[in-house]
């Protein structure tokens, strides 16, 4: 019997701890998320980095990709692996520099795949998670504490995602998935500006500009 009431006040107190891990974490979201929807618009600089120890591909093995975005609200601008994709709130833009070729569909892009993509980047945490509180780390004197995300949903390609966030700014700085194949993909932002001066016609693809570059548009 004794057994039994212990066992029992240790399922209890661990239930309690991870309920307020789980809403000490959750807090800490819904503070970037604040923060984030604040600003009238954003611009990174990041930095994307793949390993996958399975396969015997080492972080560093590769150079990382570069890329960088210009966010407001739902609207954004982003030059990633050699392409630049422009969403103007209805219709996303992909601009492949080295074909000359510009697609265009209705809608954002797609995270079917279980792929966040650099657009997503503030966004992806707000549903379809369950958070736990990480460690404190220490990258270059600034303090990132880590939330672990876990997908609700069982069959996802997503393992588990790793979000760093500046202690003191309040700022995403790192994001690290983790995939149902192995791979584990990061994501650094090297670089955070917000509220810059931004022109209205700035997320308006130029139709013009590319058919005088004799660019195939579907």
């Amino acid at each position: 019997m004794r057994k039994l009431v212990i066992v029992g006040l240790y399922l209890m107190c661990s239930s309690f701890i991870f309920s307020q891990n789980s809403l000490e974490a959750k807090s800490i979201l819904d503070e970037v998320s604040t923060k984030m929807a604040a600003y009238q618009n954003m611009f990174i600089s990041f930095s994307q980095t793949l390993s996958n120890e399975e396969a015997g591909i080492l972080e560093g093995d590769e150079p990382p990709i570069k890329g960088e975005i210009h966010l407001m609200g739902e609207k954004y601008s982003l030059k990633y692996l050699g392409n630049t994709f422009i969403y103007d709130g209805k219709k996303l833009y992909i601009i492949n520099n080295e074909e000359k070729e510009v697609a265009i569909s209705e809608g954002d892009l797609s995270a079917d795949d279980g792929f966040i993509y650099p657009s997503k980047l503030f966004t992806f945490y707000q549903e379809g998670y369950n958070f736990e509180l990480g460690k404190i780390k220490n990258y270059k004197g600034r303090k990132i504490q880590f939330v672990t995300l876990n997908p609700i949903d069982s069959n996802s390609d997503i393992i588990k995602v790793e979000l760093g966030i500046d202690a003191k700014t309040k700022h995403i700085y790192k994001l690290i998935q983790t995939g149902s194949n192995g791979a584990k993909t990061s994501f650094t932002i090297t670089t955070f500006k917000n509220n810059q001066a931004i022109s209205d016609d700035f997320f308006t693809f130029n139709e013009q500009k590319y058919l005088e570059q004799n660019y195939t548009i579907d």
